[in-house]
This record gives C-alpha cells, sequence and structure tokens, in this order.
C-alpha cells in the first residue's frame, strides 16, 4: 500500500480547496494525511504578507481561482467574506474524530456552499453532522489548541511556507498549481535530481531589505 502524504493546509485558502477536490476526485490512489495549519504564523514566522492582503493581489488571486476552478470543473462559491478567522474550522478539524471526513466536509461547506465558518454558531450545524455536538467547547479545548500549535510548528520546522503544501519523500510542493510536479516527483523522483542540484548550487548575489510588521488583527493558533 502505498504511503500516505501529508498535506498541510488552511480553510481559508481556496486553492488548498481545489487541490483536495482534485486529488481526491482523479487520483484515488493518492491518500492525504490532513494536517491543518493556521496561515497566519506561516506568513508571520516568513515575514510575509498573505495575497488577501494586498489590494492588488486579492483581486488577481480570486479572478484567477475562479478561472481555475471552471478550467478543473470544480464548483466554486465564495464565503460571505474573505479573508475570515479560519480557527474555528481548523479547531473543528482537529476535534472530530475522522480528520479527513472533517477536512472534506469544512472545505464543502466555505467554498462548495459559500457558507461561513468564522464562529461555532456558523459552524453548528456542520460539527452536528461530525458527532460534535457541543462545538463552541471542542473548539476552545486545550487539546485541540494545543494540536494546531503543534502542526503548524511542524509544519514551520519542515520549511512549510505556505498552502497547500504537498510533502512528498520530504520535498515540498507549494500550490494547487504544483499538484502535477508533486505527482511527477513521486513516480519518478529521479528526473529531478539535476533540477536540485542546479538550484543548490546557485549563489545568492543580492538581498533586499524586508519589512517584518504583519497586519494587525492576525489570529493567533
Amino acid at each position: 500500500m502505498t504511503a500516505a502524504l501529508d498535506w498541510y493546509f488552511d480553510p481559508i485558502s481556496p486553492f488548498a480547496y481545489l487541490q483536495w477536490v482534485r486529488i481526491g476526485r482523479d487520483h484515488p490512489d493518492i491518500v492525504l494525511r490532513p494536517r491543518p495549519v493556521l496561515l497566519a504564523a506561516l506568513l508571520q514566522h516568513h515575514g510575509q504578507l498573505g495575497p488577501a492582503e494586498i489590494a492588488g493581489k486579492r483581486d488577481f488571486t480570486f479572478r484567477f481561482v475562479a478561472w481555475r476552478a471552471r478550467q478543473l470543473g470544480i464548483t466554486l462559491r465564495c464565503p460571505p467574506a474573505h479573508p475570515f478567522n479560519p480557527l474555528p474550522a481548523l479547531r473543528l478539524i482537529l476535534a472530530a474524530a475522522d480528520s479527513t471526513a472533517a477536512t472534506d466536509a469544512v472545505f464543502r461547506h466555505i467554498w462548495h456552499h459559500g457558507r461561513g465558518a468564522d464562529s461555532a454558531t456558523a459552524l453548528r450545524e456542520l460539527a452536528a453532522g461530525l458527532g460534535v455536538r457541543d462545538v463552541a467547547a471542542a473548539i476552545a479545548g486545550d487539546d485541540v489548541k494545543a494540536a494546531l500549535r503543534a502542526h503548524t510548528e511542524a509544519a514551520i520546522a519542515a520549511g512549510v511556507f505556505g498552502v497547500p503544501t504537498l510533502r512528498v519523500d520530504g520535498v515540498n510542493f507549494w500550490g494547487e498549481d504544483a499538484t502535477a510536479m508533486a505527482l511527477e516527483f513521486r513516480a519518478s523522483p529521479e528526473r529531478f535530481a539535476a533540477d536540485r542540484a542546479m538550484i543548490a548550487a546557485l549563489p545568492v548575489a543580492a538581498e533586499r531589505r524586508r519589512a517584518t510588521a504583519i497586519a494587525p488583527g492576525t489570529p493567533s493558533a
């Protein structure tokens, strides 16, 4: 049996939704091991802004993801607002008995049906379907909060800087548009040896000063 692939994601990302649906639909032989992480914490660690925090990039990102969804034949409906606080949805996935089923349900709730997921109230019906009766208590549990922090810290330690990220044999592949590349590497890693050697030998000749300030209101895991 083929080993499951670690898959780092935050349901705030529509590209994570597309990759989840695409692999499940087109590659049923591939098993993803969901690793929910807080994207805001990854961005803060790496000193980055998210696409939705840059006006022009936010506009292009949503135009692109709408086009990409049509190209893939995947239904995409935006939630009531974006960006939103993903912590309740992330914690619900970890609180549920089956994280794979919960991941699928959360993605479909947000990006297939276009519903809110930023509070216990918004997630109540979804949680009940996952066997979580008191969603407010479940997502406030210290063990769930600790699990999300652990997932996020493990992602940072593994070099993950964005979502979605597929990890194949210790190598990270970031973005829904890298899906085919990740699957080719999984099948024939030797084809990529020269590429990795070229990059390893490529020196850095100049560095830009980077701002470290992160937009106020960034949620914490």
